[in-house]
């Protein structure tokens, strides 16, 4: 079983894939620009999803932990969660844009280099600190909530939902149910 460290690193991963894969354009050689512009579009739709549910999980289960287990955890905790808000805005302002819209590029490019740097802030500021406080088991069962909570999680940034876990625990359920509705209705994140 994956701990913490490894299910969040992996996440990171591979949204540094796809930022990189969207400020270069597309690593795939597509000829046709129609082509070009829709595949940039289903790109942007895949990170918002997965932004979306890491966002999700963290908030409900990671921050938590982090403001229960780490001295500074509440000052860490606040910092972070105020960056995935801003981000949520960023991500919930593109959510349905086409790349040809004024502003597309811009607020992508808002969100490549704020997402970079909250991913430098909890991998260097806040990760160090948990791992001196958390026990391997911890780790463990933080790491098997994350990977159980993304499979339920909202796929849409929800900007105005309070990032509380009791808020999360209580709507979650029901909005990320609306989402993946929505998703399916209109084929949103599918192939």
């Amino acid at each position: 079983m994956a701990d913490v460290f490894e299910v969040l690193g992996r996440d990171h991963t591979e949204v540094k894939r796809m930022l990189a894969e969207l400020e270069a354009g597309s690593s795939r050689a597509v000829p046709d620009r129609e082509d070009r512009l829709r595949l940039r579009k289903k790109m942007v739709e895949e990170l918002i999803i997965e932004e979306s549910k890491h966002e999700a999980v963290e908030e409900e289960y990671f921050w938590p932990a982090v403001r229960r287990l780490v001295p500074d955890g509440e000052l860490l905790a606040d910092e972070a969660v105020g960056q995935e808000q801003a981000a949520k805005h960023v991500l919930n302002d593109l959510l349905g844009k086409d790349p040809t819209d004024g502003g597309f590029e811009e607020l992508l490019t808002r969100f490549t280099a704020d997402g970079r740097e909250h991913i430098e802030f909890e991998e260097v500021q806040v990760w160090p600190k948990l791992r001196v406080v958390i026990t391997a088991d911890e780790a463990e069962e933080l790491g098997r909530k994350l990977e159980q909570g993304k499979k339920t999680a909202p796929t849409r940034p929800h900007p105005h939902t309070p990032p509380k876990p009791g808020v999360l625990r209580s709507a979650g359920p029901a909005v990320a149910a609306a989402d993946r509705l929505r998703d399916r209705m209109t084929g949103r994140g599918q192939e």
